[in-house]
């Protein structure tokens, strides 16, 4: 495509470089010979002619349209079944190679040029054929290269072998491999007379470089997975001292804090516990379970066994009633008896009575008393619940009991959410009991938590 470049004509020939020497072609005519044959009513069309020449010149023509079925084959077809057709014979015949030379570039069957022939002649390598050839051997290398190839095959000489000498080592490689009748020694170099022997090497050398790749990723998977573990295992400990040091820390930490808890004025309660580690969360809550345990007990130790029991009833009462009314007297003494203080002038009869009904029906004490109002009516009534009975009374009548209980025959107990004072006794007969509890002087003093407290207290 250079106007410039002289040795070709411009815009017509064209120049392919070969290792053996250039090779130039011309476009003018180059696809006519594969121009594809004639149809057959072309040839019908010449066979037909009066010109006994023509008529002879195309005697395909004489078939007949129903004998001819098929379009002919073009020359792409026609090239690739003689490609086939080759392939098939040279495959069932002993191969023997022949060097093609180019003797000039003018394509003249008389002009030989020396140079460019010795140039394809080095380059085809056909001197050392020939050199080989008449020696009668068709293979030639020296002994380390030789060795360096095929070593593998061997077990005397993979990796490396202890022979005195490499010639020594490729007779042992061929002598283990059934080939030494094919192969002659020099001084460097060894020699193979046919190229099946050859042929038989690289199977073999195909087969244990394949085995040789797979133990190789074997042992480098292998040498990666220990590398891994090593970091992992390393990780591990590092991770493992880590978590000691936390944990180890943190426990100092709280014994430091609370080293001194038994000489506070609070015991403790003001101390911040410090932040846990997360694998000691759980730890952290067993701690303050068993330190709030403990602060309870360094409270309640030093109580009178009456105290005790009041301690007993308001820890009944939060278990039962946390959440459901919003005042249950927790922060106020427990009377127990209030109708001797809510009616001071009448107490001495209500301390008559309930002396009599003790003796009458022989409970040990008396756990709550307190003035109520009749169900859905102004009335005053009383209350009274020893350790055996239920009483209801009327204070009008000198505390007269209008109704008697016995505990065991108490099944449950309802109160109201709200601020008012219901409580309903439910019995096994469903005779319930509603009364409404009085008791707001002060105000808003509720007794619904005193009672229920005191109820489960004594049944526990």
């Amino acid at each position: 495509l250079s106007p410039t470049d002289k040795s070709l004509e411009f815009d017509r020939d064209f120049r392919i470089r070969h290792y053996a020497g250039d090779v130039a072609y011309s476009v003018v005519g180059f696809i006519d010979k594969n121009k594809d044959t004639l149809f057959q009513d072309f040839k019908r069309l010449l066979y037909n002619s009066s010109n006994p020449v023509l008529k002879g010149m195309w005697p395909e023509g004489k078939l007949r349209i129903t004998e001819v079925t098929k379009r002919p084959l073009t020359a792409a077809t026609i090239f690739r079944n003689s490609m086939i057709s080759l392939v098939e014979n040279l495959a069932s015949k002993e191969p023997y190679y022949v060097r093609c030379i180019k003797p000039n570039d003018v394509k003249s069957p008389l002009l030989f040029e020396p140079e460019r022939c010795r140039h394809q002649v080095e380059y085809l390598g056909l001197l050392e054929n020939v050199r080989v050839r008449r020696a009668g051997f068709a293979y030639r290398q020296i002994y380390q290269r030789f060795l360096q190839r095929y070593k593998m095959i061997s077990e005397f000489t993979w990796p490396n072998h202890d022979l005195p000498s490499d010639k020594d080592a490729v007779k042992k490689l061929l002598q283990g491999c059934k080939f030494d009748h094919d192969v002659a020694y020099g001084k460097t170099k060894v020699f193979i007379r046919t190229p099946r022997t050859l042929f038989s090497l690289e199977e073999q050398r195909a087969e244990m470089v394949q085995r040789i790749v797979v133990f190789l990723q074997k042992v480098w998977r292998g040498t990666l997975a220990r590398m891994r573990y090593r970091r992992m295992r390393a990780a591990l400990i590092i991770l493992r001292a880590y978590r000691r040091y936390k944990v180890k820390s943190y426990i100092r930490e709280v014994n430091r804090r609370f080293k001194n808890v038994r000489s506070m004025k609070d015991y403790g309660r003001h101390v911040k516990w410090p932040t846990p580690p997360k694998v000691l969360r759980k730890f952290e809550e067993a701690m303050k379970s068993i330190y709030n345990r403990w602060w309870a007990w360094t409270l309640i130790k030093d109580l009178s066994p009456e105290e005790t029991l009041q301690v007993r009833a308001k820890v009944a009462s939060l278990e039962a009633l946390k959440g459901q009314r919003a005042d249950l007297g927790l922060q106020r003494a427990w009377e127990g008896n209030y109708v001797k203080r809510d009616n001071p002038d009448t107490a001495s009869s209500f301390t008559l009575v309930s002396s009599e009904l003790q003796r009458k029906d022989k409970f040990m004490r008396v756990l709550f008393s307190c003035n109520i109002n009749r169900f859905h009516k102004a009335e005053d009534r009383a209350l009274l619940i020893s350790d055996r009975h239920l009483y209801k009374m009327d204070p009008l009548k000198q505390y007269k009991p209008m109704k008697s209980i016995p505990l065991y025959n108490v099944t449950g107990l309802s109160v109201s959410p709200g601020k008012d004072q219901l409580v309903v006794f439910h019995t096994k007969d469903s005779r319930d009991l509603v009364v409404c509890l009085q008791g707001m002087v002060p105000a808003n003093e509720s007794r619904i938590g005193e009672l229920v407290g005191t109820l489960l207290s004594h049944f526990k």
